[in-house]
């Protein structure tokens, strides 16, 4: 499941509701907890109305309130489902909304088919999940539409269909549901079971970041960093990357520092780059957490601190970040601020080789030309040769080249350094 669609319980606006405050509900809750829904079809409308009319509370003007409205019966299984003002229970929750849900209340089939599919008070049961959630989206519910969408997208328990996630997307996004209109702009931009059309991806995902969305913003600022679908314009990018970074979105946060670091777009300035890559970094951002290092290692706007670079790049390799187990087997294969250590050369190299990187696959190829932290081995160095050419290195053609000419051959070949950032 989506992480996004995860939170969609959360972007769901309920009609507004007259309940009668913590007195009714107190009654509310001590009511509902004596139903038993162990032996009863909650599909049985009839026995529903029977016993929620039995259901009332008292208010503070003697007045009576009666849970029989779809509307208050979801009101009350939100009560449930969040832990408001009663003990949190899905249990109780899901029954609830099954109720207000067979009588075609959106919001509830739009919540039970969330439970179903999270397996929250019920037996998880994806094609249940889709059932209820196709009846919400069907009655118009733009959150159920676009989650549909997204079990479409994603093939969650049914086979993968993106013409299908398209029309759902749309009809969620021509609402001005922002989710939805992010997902149909990034369908468009990636080509992705649509013809890809960057000026339709830009106007999808331009209304999406007029509704805040930050996800819209880091892709609509890239999108005019690169020149996809207009001219370039930096300063709309530094823009939208400044409007989701200060909602916390850690790629905004961490384009914006490389933005402030390399004075593109705006002027340089390392005080605000560190201070925007600290706070991705904080978040666990792996990529955040290199550059700092990076900044760090070559002393832009802090003095040189080889300890501190090592220790961020070490923080980011945990996550397997590939800038940082490149650059970290640089360090230990030059000795730079370090004692040079070859076989820590070879270990980080070759976990960035594994990844598909053209110049960690040259860099250890030429460890085990020479015998450097690694045993002497031409086929394994032909070998590493050979993919960091596939993958684009030029120089490793050369030595392919020579290997193969002569393959028992001691060259003693030293590779050109070159720091990433």
């Amino acid at each position: 499941m989506s992480s996004r669609y995860l939170l969609k319980l959360n972007l769901v606006v309920l009609p507004a509701l007259l309940i009668c405050a913590p007195i009714v509900q107190a009654a509310v809750d001590d009511r509902a907890r004596q139903l038993s829904f162990s032996t009863v079809d909650l599909n049985c409308v009839e026995w529903q109305q029977a016993t929620v009319n039995g259901l009332a509370a008292p208010c503070s003007d003697n007045q009576f309130l009666h849970v029989v409205s779809p509307v208050q019966q979801s009101e009350l299984a939100d009560f449930y489902y969040y832990g408001e003002q009663v003990a949190q229970d899905y249990h109780q929750a899901a029954a609830w909304y099954r109720k207000a849900a067979v009588q075609d209340f959106a919001y509830a089939q739009f919540s039970l088919g969330f439970m179903y599919s999270r397996g929250e008070g019920v037996v998880k049961d994806s094609w249940l999940g889709l059932k209820w959630l196709r009846k919400a989206a069907d009655n118009g519910l733009a959150a159920a539409q676009y989650a549909v969408g997204d079990i479409h997208y994603y093939g969650e328990g049914v086979v993968k269909n993106l013409a299908e996630a398209e029309r759902w997307y749309r009809l969620a996004a021509e609402q001005e549901y922002s989710f939805a209109q992010y997902s149909l702009g990034y369908m468009y931009k990636k080509g992705d079971g649509v013809v890809q059309n960057f000026e339709l991806a830009r106007e999808w995902l331009s209304k999406a970041a007029a509704q805040s969305s930050p996800d819209a913003q880091v892709t609509l600022g890239m999108m005019y960093m690169n020149g996809e679908g207009g001219e370039v314009d930096l300063s709309r990018s530094f823009e939208l990357f400044y409007k989701a970074a200060t909602q916390g979105n850690v790629v905004a946060q961490t384009n914006l520092a490389l933005m402030y670091r390399d004075g593109n777009g705006t002027g340089r300035d390392y005080e605000r780059a560190l201070m925007w890559y600290q706070n991705a970094a904080r978040q666990g951002y792996a990529k955040a957490q290199s550059s700092i290092g990076f900044m760090y290692h070559k002393g832009l706007g802090v003095a040189v601190d080889m300890a501190r670079a090592i220790e961020w790049y070490t923080l980011a390799t945990q996550q397997g970040e590939l800038t940082a187990q490149f650059n970290l087997g640089l360090i230990y294969l030059t000795g730079d601020g370090v004692a040079k250590d070859l076989k820590k050369a070879a270990q980080w190299l070759t976990v960035a080789a594994r990844q598909g990187d053209p110049d960690a696959q040259y860099h250890v190829a030429t460890l085990y030309k020479n015998g450097w932290g690694v045993t002497q081995d031409y086929a394994q160095a032909l070998q590493w040769y050979r993919m960091a050419q596939q993958h684009g290195n030029e120089k490793a053609g050369l030595e392919v080249v020579e290997i193969e000419a002569m393959y028992s051959a001691k060259v003693d070949i030293t590779p050109a350094l070159v720091v990433r950032r």
